[in-house]
């Protein structure tokens, strides 16, 4: 059975991306087999675009009619998942951003529950070659300084007394943080929220708060004076979970966790998060209105998808930059770890009790067992240890092995355009990476359409129409080849390089890979 089953029959759609508007089946009609898709949450959807509801049944949910019209929701922006640009495999792809998302704050509107500040794209569709396992255990930080879970406090269930929104926020405020990610290759910043969860500053949050960042900082919720460079530990891209460590930090108040396994429908909540990015916790008070969700996230924007499982579901609303906030229950201790959300446009039907909005949160058990991994310096087939190494080229999303076809197929795209102007320049970041119109004269390999400033690439002399061949004598054959093969390996290892350049000259360089963005 599949873990939304439970749902009901009514329980389940299908994504107008996917499916051209699949309506909803009716209570007569059996619910799908084990190979359906999960409920998908249509994250970026325009205005005034209801769609089909996730109407909820008898069951595991709060009882029928909870239905969520699609809406403008806030999940996506899958930068760093999954195989981008036909199999890029586990690289980064930086996609364009797509029309109205800039904005001077608040201005990621179509993605996640992070709140971005805009700027210019860099190499749209283009994948940044890094990746990696690190395998050293942080220093100083073990498994043991991740706390478990606690039993609910008698009381906070779903027959609890009202909840006290005040008082539970007095307990949970000081547990939080505001995450500013600076995400200098998209060039952007996110905010979003995080926890505190040991009194050195070990925080949790979601991995798509820190996605692409090449440096994180986390203040205080309850004092914004109180700022901490935040070094990344480790993270799990499919579980959407990140650790953090606040550099210097001590004496802190760490957040009270409950147990998300005692969790019951109709157990109240509050929301509490950097909503919109203004800083500090704002609260929102819910339910519980469902359990052990599987949703599908998409993201019209990047076009990218992302399964979540597990997942509570909650009417509390649930606003940009509250990813990696608390779902408290009403005796101040923490269930869930906000991460996604749905509001439904104005004027769309829904019973769901807070203007149509539906928000889901990992629950905390999950959350503090991958948060346990990471700080045990145990990585796995999704846990990443530490930052990824980096080699600092942007490739082309594309899935051909020939680079006048890589090229062709980035032009293609329409957002980048054939350029010979300024070839040889690096990028900083906010900048578009125009596809070369010279391309080395060599069958199969990666194209090279921009090179980062400062990196390895850019110290071996590459420039945009050089091709990758080989990395550590293993064959690159596509884009996506080459972010495969470089995923082996960690900042500070040394890879020999064989490429060609534009005027057909080939070339072995030895380059020492640097620290790559989260991802």
């Amino acid at each position: 059975m599949r873990e939304n089953e439970s749902d009901g029959a009514g329980g389940w759609w299908q994504s107008p991306e996917r499916d051209g508007g699949t309506r909803r089946p009716g209570p007569d009609v059996p619910p799908p087999s084990d190979s359906d898709y999960p409920d998908t949450i249509a994250f970026g959807t325009p205005p005034g675009s209801p769609g089909p509801g996730n109407q909820a049944g008898p069951g595991n949910q709060a009882g029928p009619g909870n239905q969520a019209g699609y809406g403008q929701g806030y999940y996506g922006n899958q930068a760093g998942y999954g195989n981008q640009g036909g199999g890029a495999g586990p690289g980064w792809a930086m996609p364009d951003p797509p029309p109205g998302r800039r904005s001077p704050r608040g201005g990621r509107l179509l993605v996640y529950v992070a709140v971005a500040a805009l700027a210019a794209g860099i190499g749209a569709g283009a994948t940044v070659a890094f990746g990696g396992h690190s395998t050293a255990p942080a220093a100083g930080v073990s498994s043991s300084d991740v706390p478990g879970p606690h039993d609910n406090a008698s009381g906070s269930g779903a027959s609890a007394a009202p909840l006290n929104a005040e008082a539970v926020r007095k307990k949970v405020d000081p547990g939080l943080v505001d995450i500013m990610s600076n995400l200098k290759f998209n060039a952007e910043t996110a905010e979003g929220t995080g926890m505190i969860i040991s009194s050195s500053g070990l925080v949790l949050t979601n991995n798509h708060v820190i996605d692409g960042a090449t440096s994180v900082r986390a203040n205080l919720a309850t004092n914004s004076s109180s700022s901490f460079t935040a070094r990344v530990l480790g993270y799990d891209a499919a579980d959407d979970v990140a650790l953090l460590q606040l550099q210097g930090a001590s004496g802190l108040t760490p957040v009270t966790f409950g147990n998300s396994s005692q969790v019951r429908l109709g157990t109240p909540v509050l929301a509490l998060g950097n909503a919109e990015g203004h800083g500090g916790a704002r609260p929102a008070a819910g339910i519980i209105n469902a359990l052990d969700r599987s949703i599908q996230a998409s993201d019209e924007g990047s076009n990218s998808t992302e399964n979540l499982k597990h997942m509570l579901q909650t009417n509390a609303k649930i606003e940009q930059g509250d990813s990696g906030g608390a779902l408290a229950n009403n005796a101040g201790q923490v269930i869930g770890m906000i991460t996604a959300a749905n509001t439904s446009t104005p004027g769309t039907s829904s019973s769901s009790g807070s203007g149509g909005s539906l928000g889901f949160a990992i629950p905390i058990n999950s959350a503090l067992a991958i948060a346990r991994q990471i700080a045990s310096g145990q990585p796995s087939a999704t846990v990443h240890i530490g930052l990824p190494g980096f080699l600092g080229v942007e490739v082309a999303q594309s899935d051909s092995s020939d680079p006048q076809r890589q090229a062709a197929d980035e032009a293609q795209t329409g957002r980048n355009g054939r350029t010979g102007a300024g070839i040889n320049a690096c990028s900083t970041g906010g900048q578009r990476a125009g596809v070369p119109v010279h391309v080395a004269p060599i069958a199969a390999g990666a194209l090279i359409v921009g090179v980062v400033c400062d990196s390895a690439a850019q110290s071996a002399g590459m420039v945009p129409g050089d091709v990758i061949t080989s990395v550590n004598g293993q064959p690159v054959t596509t884009p996506g080849s080459l972010t495969t093969i470089t995923g082996k390996y960690h900042p500070g290892d040394v890879v020999s390089v064989l490429w060609v350049s534009r005027d057909g000259i080939e070339h072995t360089t030895k380059m020492r890979l640097g620290e790559g963005p989260a991802r």
